[in-house]
């Protein structure tokens, strides 16, 4: 089986002004089906525009991305759109929730871009806010939440589409080691139980532990690439009531 996300020999060159930065390379990477792979590196060593790429919201300089197969650095602006409403979901540091909406309401809002309506989209979003624990939370709204839980809502958003990848961008980095160590947990569970691949960026060595292999990268190029032989393991169980802490 070919891997889920086959990355070949991929540049990006951006023009600051006068000047020519390299962010990418070069990188040849396989990522199989049902991994979860961590991303390291200093800021500004290439891995968030790697992310930004494996996630179609930016084209390659040169090189091969194929995703499930699929040949995407030359799609256009809609059907890199469509790609991503199908087969990915997205989660990122600062939440990026609707303050004026419920957390049902936020959870649902990947459901207005399909081209066709879902008719149980608000079953769908109850089932998502359950999945990450948040079951009889779905009227609150984003202040009304801690900011464990509100990483929860943009997680079960980005489960709607039901999505065969999840791209974390340094998910926990706006939150403290308990509320971190709940959604490792829960990416954790995904991943083993439900076979979602997860690319996470993240500047800590005790998150990327979760992982199974762990990518590093500098100046644009992978330095390494190993198995975690051992990936943490929650002490205790995802809480399912609403226990994370304000």
């Amino acid at each position: 089986m070919p891997p889920l996300i086959d990355v070949r020999d991929l540049k990006k060159t951006y023009l600051l002004g006068d000047i020519v930065v390299n962010a990418l390379q070069g990188v040849t990477l396989a990522i199989e089906r049902g991994t979860f792979v961590a991303i390291m590196g200093e800021s500004g060593s290439g891995k968030s525009t790697l992310l930004n790429l494996l996630g179609c919201l930016d084209r390659p300089t040169s090189g091969r991305y194929l995703l499930d197969s699929i040949p995407v650095e030359t799609m256009d602006r809609d059907q890199l759109a469509e790609i991503r409403n199908q087969k990915i979901g997205f989660i990122f540091q600062n939440f990026n929730l609707l303050p004026r909406m419920d957390a049902l309401e936020n959870v649902e809002l990947p459901l207005l871009y399909k081209d066709s309506e879902t008719p149980n989209g608000n079953e769908l979003g109850q089932h998502a806010l359950a999945d990450v624990g948040l079951a009889g939370r779905e009227l609150n709204f984003p202040a009304q939440l801690s900011g464990g839980q509100q990483q929860r809502v943009a997680i079960a958003r980005a489960l709607i589409n039901k999505p065969a990848i999840l791209l974390a961008d340094e998910p926990t980095g706006a939150l403290d080691s308990r509320n971190g160590a709940e959604i490792m947990k829960i990416f954790q569970r995904l991943n083993r139980t439900q076979g979602i691949t997860i690319v996470m960026v993240t500047h800590s060595d005790e998150i990327a532990g979760y992982a199974d292999r762990i990518i590093g990268f500098r100046d644009g190029l992978i330095v390494s690439d190993k198995k975690v032989m051992k990936p943490t393991v929650p002490i205790e169980p995802v809480a399912i009531a609403n226990a994370v802490s304000p």
